[in-house]
């Protein structure tokens, strides 16, 4: 015999068939409950509670219709099953209506349909109470994603303000010469970087950086570049005399300190310094591509020079370039973002055709945002970070 525990309510006021159809009940193994007439029925229900209903339609004081009504209103789902004789049709559809889970026509034959009917209510009751549950918890997940996604875009908000306000202005005027940038996230963050800023009275360092990966990790490290290089300008200016602050060895001091926090990242990057005086560009690079492009007198063309990414080998070495600047020229820096809006299918179509790009645009900042259109990009792969430096542009 299979057993059960669920319980159940026989509402009927004829006693043989209330006692025939709860006998047969028990003996499938559940526990069953007996109620004369609607009123007494109810008063059951609300005490008692049981998984199932099996009631009449016609009975004195409260029928199955008005009971099947009292328990709509307790705003319970408990299953009804009305078990009547062949009646009016009205009344099968008014309890179908009303919620009945099944109408069955007195006699029955065979009580095994009452009992395949009793089975089945249960299920679709436990199906219900499984959809609520899992409702419930969805909902609560959804809660709990909500305050999470608030508190990313609370860090993501402080994430951002911190890299707005490391930024240099721009642009910015340091006696003739004019530096001005630009930073695109893919993301809310950016694993790009720039930075120009006053080494002496006489000279002037700048570097663009593009860190591996993307988001806050990449951003963070960003955080870190900006710190180390700060560190050693104080550093070496509290030591009263200042040596070359060669553009390879800042590269290097950034190679090892990347190394020694052991966070995964590394990053490629090309660091400068204009001597006012002299009148020439140092330059290293740490295995950065597109190279930088240099435009003078309406050509354009890359500079030399190559370099093992910073941050992954601790035997990298790096060297510097002496470059003598033209009177009037701009040097454009671009990080691997931009190759993206290049034309061509290859890297090397790519490559090409940007000193093109750089001279259409007329080496500056404005006329490059023209001719990439940066105004009108949608979502991007990657970062884009763009610096130009130039003196007496026409």
């Amino acid at each position: 015999m299979h057993t059960t525990s669920a319980t159940l309510l026989i509402i009927d006021d004829d006693e043989v068939v209330r006692a025939s159809l709860a006998a047969y009940l028990e003996d499938s193994g559940f526990t069953v409950l007996q109620a004369c007439n609607g009123l007494e029925g109810f008063d059951v229900f609300r005490r008692e509670q049981p998984d199932v209903v099996i009631c009449d339609l016609r009975m004195p004081q409260v029928d199955g219709l008005e009971l099947i009504r009292r328990i709509n209103e307790l705003q319970v789902e408990t299953p009804v099953i009305v078990v009547s004789g062949a009646g009016v049709m009205n009344d099968a559809v008014e309890a179908l209506r009303l919620g009945a889970a099944d109408y069955l026509i007195k006699p029955l034959e065979d009580l095994a349909v009452l009992e395949h009917s009793v089975r089945r209510a249960l299920d679709r009751a436990h199906l219900r109470l499984e959809n609520q549950r899992y409702r419930e918890q969805l909902e609560a997940a959804n809660r709990e994603l909500q305050a999470s996604l608030h508190l990313l875009q609370e860090d993501q908000n402080a994430g951002r303000q911190v890299q707005m306000n490391m930024l240099p202005v721009t642009p910015w005027h340091a006696d003739g010469l004019q530096f001005a940038h630009q930073i695109i996230p893919s993301l809310y963050l950016s694993g790009d970087f720039v930075d120009y800023f006053r080494v002496d009275e006489r000279r002037i360092a700048f570097y663009l950086a593009d860190v591996s990966g993307h988001g806050a990790s990449s951003a963070f490290v960003t955080v870190l570049l900006k710190f180390m290089t700060t560190r050693l300008l104080y550093e070496l200016r509290r030591n009263g005399s200042f040596p070359e602050f060669k553009p390879s060895e800042v590269l290097g001091h950034i190679n090892r300190g990347l190394i020694n926090c052991k966070l995964g990242k590394h990053v490629t990057m090309l660091g400068g310094v204009i001597d006012e005086q002299q009148g020439q560009l140092t330059y290293s690079i740490g295995g950065h591509l597109p190279l930088p492009v240099l435009y003078s007198e309406g050509e354009a063309h890359y500079l030399t020079g190559r370099g093992l990414p910073v941050g992954l080998f601790d035997e990298a070495e790096y060297s510097d370039h002496v470059l003598k600047l033209p009177e009037s020229f701009s040097l454009t820096l671009l990080s691997d973002g931009i190759l993206d809006l290049l034309p061509g299918d290859t890297l090397q179509e790519k490559e090409l055709a940007l000193p093109r790009l750089v001279s259409s645009a007329g080496g500056t900042l404005d006329g490059l945002r023209q001719v990439f259109g940066l105004a009108n990009l949608a979502d991007m792969p990657d970062d884009i970070a763009l610096l130009v430096l130039s003196r007496n542009l026409a």
